[in-house]
C-alpha cells in the first residue's frame, strides 16, 4: 500500500509543478526552468517518503519519476533507453537516502520513529542535505546540456525550489494528519 501512496504523491506533486509552477515561472526564468522549479514539490515526497521508510521508499520513488517523465514530459524530450534519463531518475530517487543516511552516520537518526516528535528543523535539514546531493548529481548526469555560466544559477534554484517544495510538502501532511485526528475524534 505504501509503495502506491508514494507513486501516487509523487505523480500528483510533479504534475502540479508541471502544470502548476512551471508555466508561470517560465514567464520569469525561462532558461533555468528547463533544469529547475522554484517549488519542486516531489522532493518533499523525496525526503518525507524516505523519512518514513527508508530504503524501501527508493523503488516507489524511481517508479513515480519514472510515471512523471512519462506522463508530464513531451515524448520528443522523452527517451526511457538514453542512460542520462536513467541515471538522473537514479540519483533523484537515492540523494534523499544518501542524505539520512549520512545524517544518521554523523549521529542524527531522523528517521520516522526514532523520536517521540517530528523534528522539523532535522527533516528541512535532511531534505537541504538530499537537495546539494541530488543538483551536484543531476548536474553530473546533465553537464553536457547545462550552460556553464548558469550553473550557480541553477544551482541556487534546485536548492529554493526542493526546500520550498519539502516545506509546502509537510505543512501539507501535518495539516491532513490534524484534520484526520480531528475527523477520526468527531467520528467516534
Amino acid at each position: 500500500m505504501s509503495f502506491f501512496v508514494i507513486v501516487l504523491a509523487y505523480v500528483f506533486c510533479h504534475g502540479l509543478t508541471a502544470l502548476v509552477v512551471s508555466p508561470v515561472q517560465s514567464l520569469v526564468f525561462p532558461e533555468i526552468t528547463v533544469f529547475a522549479s522554484l517549488v519542486y514539490l516531489p522532493h518533499g515526497v523525496r525526503v518525507l517518503a524516505t523519512w518514513a521508510y527508508g530504503w524501501k521508499a527508493i523503488p516507489a520513488l524511481i517508479v513515480g519519476v519514472s510515471l512523471s517523465a512519462w506522463i508530464f514530459s513531451p515524448s520528443a524530450d522523452l527517451n526511457f533507453l538514453e542512460p542520462a534519463l536513467l541515471e538522473g531518475i537514479f540519483v533523484g530517487a537515492v540523494s534523499a537516502f544518501i542524505a539520512f543516511e549520512l545524517v544518521r552516520f554523523a549521529g542524527f537518526n531522523f528517521y520516522f520513529g526514532r523520536s517521540k516528535k517530528l523534528q522539523w528543523k532535522g527533516m528541512i535539514a535532511v531534505g537541504a542535505l538530499s537537495s546539494v546531493i541530488n543538483s551536484f548529481g543531476q548536474t553530473l548526469v546533465y553537464a553536457e546540456l547545462i550552460d556553464l555560466e548558469k550553473i550557480v544559477g541553477v544551482w541556487v534554484i534546485y536548492a529554493i525550489g526542493d526546500l520550498i517544495g519539502l516545506i509546502v510538502c509537510m505543512l501539507v501532511l501535518m495539516f491532513v494528519f490534524r484534520w484526520s485526528r480531528i475527523w477520526g475524534v468527531q467520528k467516534d
